[in-house]
């Protein structure tokens, strides 16, 4: 047996500005932090000729003979797809399980696709750096599934922490967030989800958006580079530790990523975020696209008892968590190992 896991994250400004819609003309940048919610990839060697993969989020399970053509299209696409990558069709269990709902704002498709990757490379004897796995996730979600995504959760995932990303049409920089510790902890401990009921697909909302910025429209834009604006006036906050100002300014980002496309907010996000403000939340956001999935608020201790339950109160639930900082990983690793006539060189891109 073998247990990779891989994070999610929260987006604490940027967003949006990591799609390459808008970063290969613009240059983008983004900050977020992992934390303890992660995302399992389970590895069994299987007697017999096939793969089978079982999903305990969305209760469904795909079983592959290795005689038959491969089809990326159904079901369990993304596993299916990086299994079919490192060229394993047959005597393979993989079982996946979340600590989070799907779609819900968090980068969990990204950290699926990372815990994956990092399960099926040690299992054939690959040790991939972090940017490796995170450059690999984004090949397979970005270019051959075509997802209307950004590149961003896949670094979050693989590389872990709280951290700055730069994104340019020909490279990418990432670096640690330097703060003082006390600062860390406060900015940890004030920092509340809160999950609204739904979860959604964030597909329509992001194609929506790149199309805005391939296009140019004035409006999209104009936003993208405040937001992109605002994550250098984040970093600067934190590691000043100006927690006031990072509110503030998480708060702004809001009201511009509410441009970026229709959906991104509705009415009952709106009434909770405004309630949520008068009870003495500083600043806040949905997290991810928008839509649905959780609302992120920053909230200092004397207040985060009336905001908690005047949110509980209109449907949403708070969800307790903690910073992380290890990134993927591989939990146990029961000395499994596939057949080298599974083996294949790994992709130039990576």
């Amino acid at each position: 047996m073998l247990i990779a896991r891989a994070p999610v994250r929260i987006s604490l400004a940027g967003g949006g500005t990591d799609l390459p819609a808008y970063y290969e003309s613009y240059g983008g940048a983004v900050l977020h932090t992992t934390i303890d919610k992660y995302f399992y990839a389970i590895l069994n060697v299987l007697d017999g000729d096939t793969v089978q993969v079982t999903s305990s989020d969305y209760r469904t399970f795909y079983r592959h003979e290795h005689t038959r053509p491969i089809h990326w299209d159904g079901d369990l696409q993304l596993p299916r797809v990086i299994l079919d990558h490192f060229g394993i069709r047959k005597g393979l269990s993989l079982f996946m399980a979340s600590e989070i709902p799907p779609g819900t704002g968090l980068g969990s498709s990204s950290a699926v696709a990372v815990a994956v990757i990092k399960a099926a490379s040690t299992a054939l004897g690959f040790d991939l750096s972090k940017r490796e796995l995170a450059e690999l996730a984004c090949h397979i979600e970005i270019d051959q599934l075509k997802a209307p995504i950004g590149r961003q959760d896949q670094y979050a995932a693989a590389y872990g922490g709280l951290n700055f990303i730069e994104f340019y049409k020909d490279k990418i920089t990432i670096e640690r967030v330097r703060m003082n510790p006390q600062v860390y902890q406060a900015l940890d401990r004030n920092l509340l989800l809160f999950f609204s009921g739904s979860s959604r697909s964030a597909s329509a909302i992001l194609a929506e958006q790149a199309e805005s910025s391939k296009k140019q429209h004035p409006i999209v834009l104009d936003a993208l580079h405040k937001v992109k604006a605002m994550a250098y006036e984040v970093l600067e906050a934190l590691e000043e530790g100006d927690l006031q100002g990072f509110a503030d300014l998480l708060h702004r980002n809001w009201v511009q990523k509410k441009q970026f496309a229709k959906g991104v907010s509705n009415p009952r996000i709106d009434d909770a975020y405004e309630v949520a403000r008068k009870k003495g939340a500083l600043g806040g956001k949905i997290t991810g696209a928008g839509g649905g999935g959780f609302l992120m608020l920053y909230v200092e201790p004397p207040e985060q008892g009336a905001v908690t339950e005047a949110l509980e109160a209109k449907g949403f639930k708070r969800m307790d968590f903690r910073f992380e900082s290890m990134g993927a990983r591989v939990l146990m690793n029961s000395g499994l190992s596939i057949s080298t006539s599974f083996e294949r060189t790994l992709d130039a891109r990576i």
